[in-house]
């Protein structure tokens, strides 16, 4: 019973042999060269020193979850602080830029005159019949497709300088922008044609910086209208704008005038319907 087993000397290498005994089978270690021990100490320390690198990258370090909600907590609360700064600045620039001055006398004002094609030029010219002569240079804006009216204000401003030669002031000019909406047109493409107009309207109200814009409906007059509100916003000068309905709306305003019923400085109704439903505006009677 104290002898081993036969068949444990054809055993394979790296098989463990066993020896009989009462207990049990006893394992031992395969017997290993010297240079076999030196190779599986080398490996081992290779694979500790790549579990040692490793192990950092692999396992979260701690309060990082903390450290990232901290960061973000700190740039959201950035943010709001620029955003809250930036609207303070607007509010006192609207304040400074929009609030009521004394006004200065001056020997004559900037007048721009935004004219449309039909009754509105007609009833626009009615208006400056009886405008002082003070109101100089007069700029006309007009759609660049718009002949008739071109005549209509070189005709009327001839009639004007004739009845009295001696007038002082009787410089115009007629200046020409693309329309905002043609006859017919689609709404939805008269948004890109409004904002087109809008790009070159800025420009040339920034040239003449007129002292007051007058008109009375066409459709012409949005971008102008706001391209004159924008100069007083950016604090380049502050442009009042008078609107005058047409005579033609007798109960319902029109779609440039409910739009530029909350711009205008002045807002004119000619009926009394239109000044009971719409308290803020200006009831003078029928005035052309």
């Amino acid at each position: 019973m104290g002898c081993t087993c036969a068949e444990s000397r054809g055993a394979p290498s790296g098989v463990v042999k066993g020896q009989v005994s009462a207990s049990g089978p006893e394992l031992h270690p395969p017997p290993t060269s010297p240079a076999h021990q030196e190779a599986h100490t080398s490996s081992l320390g290779l694979r500790s020193a790549r579990s040692f690198e490793l192990s950092p990258l692999l396992r979260p370090a701690p309060g990082n979850s903390t450290h990232a909600s901290c960061l973000r907590m700190g740039g959201t609360l950035i943010l709001a602080a620029a955003a809250g700064a930036v609207a303070v600045l607007l509010a006192v620039r609207l304040w400074v830029v929009l609030r009521p001055r004394a006004a200065v006398p001056r020997r004559s004002l900037s007048l721009l005159v935004v004219a449309g094609s039909g009754g509105h030029t007609t009833e626009i010219l009615r208006l400056l019949e009886n405008l002082s002569d003070a109101y100089c240079p007069r700029h006309y804006i007009i759609a660049d497709t718009d002949e008739m009216s071109a005549h209509k204000i070189n005709s009327f401003e001839g009639n004007r300088a004739d009845r009295n030669p001696s007038a002082m002031f009787t410089e115009y000019y007629i200046h020409r922008i693309p329309r905002s909406r043609e006859v017919q047109q689609s709404w939805l493409s008269t948004v890109l044609t409004t904002l087109y107009s809008m790009w070159l309207s800025f420009p040339l109200t920034h040239r003449l910086k007129p002292d007051l814009v007058l008109c009375n409906g066409p459709g012409t007059c949005v971008p102008i209208c706001i391209s004159a509100l924008l100069l007083g916003i950016l604090g380049i000068k502050k442009v009042i704008i008078v609107y005058v309905e047409s005579i033609c709306r007798v109960e319902h305003l029109s779609l440039s005038g409910k739009i530029l019923f909350h711009l205008s400085d002045y807002f004119i109704v000619q009926w009394p319907t239109l000044k009971e439903k719409y308290p803020k505006s200006v009831y003078l009677g029928r005035i052309v």
